[in-house]
């Protein structure tokens, strides 16, 4: 059985997805409800990154980050567009630089926040279901909004892995071609 290799650049997620995929794959207790048994795909996170600033994102993904709506020491905050934006350059860069099967990234700022992720052949983009305001929201509804968001990419990732992309619009995602 092939290794499923899976790097993440992760911002508003903490780095909570790369832990749930590993935690998955090594048979650990983990907190996500995955349709599948760990079996069935062998699944490998070979680098799992928190990046929330904007040097992260230059230095260690390698590539200038669009402008955001403001920085607040160095963290980057995006407007949904934004976000939509850079989800898309996090999850290409972080596929290119570790070479794995697939890229992972989510950012949030002021909006639903984005999540993108890869392989060579497609893009699943797509957003949580809690909005949220980075710079003027309370704590909870942010957490809310995170944990919307690990839940939300890890349904990505098992549509992508098993093949099953033909109800994904339904669940709000998009499905790009390469």
């Amino acid at each position: 059985m092939m290794i499923i290799k899976i790097a993440t650049a992760e911002c508003f997620t903490h780095g909570l997805v790369a832990r749930e995929i590993h935690a998955f794959s090594q048979g650990y207790p983990k907190t996500y409800n995955w349709n599948f048994d760990p079996g069935e795909f062998n699944l490998s996170i070979i680098a799992g990154m928190f990046i929330p600033t904007l040097n992260g994102v230059k230095y260690v993904l390698k590539f200038d980050p669009i402008t955001p709506v403001e920085t607040i020491n160095n963290i980057k905050v995006y407007d949904q567009e934004g976000d939509i934006q850079m989800a898309i350059l996090m999850a290409k860069a972080v596929k290119k630089i570790t070479r794995a099967h697939i890229g992972i990234a989510t950012t949030a700022g002021i909006g639903k926040g984005s999540i993108a992720i890869c392989n060579d052949k497609m893009l699943l983009l797509s957003s949580t279901e809690i909005y949220a305001d980075l710079k003027n929201s309370k704590p909870s509804l942010i957490i809310k909004r995170q944990k919307s968001g690990i839940k939300k990419t890890l349904y990505m990732l098992e549509c992508l892995i098993k093949n099953s992309l033909d109800d994904i619009e339904s669940k709000g995602i998009k499905k790009i071609n390469f």
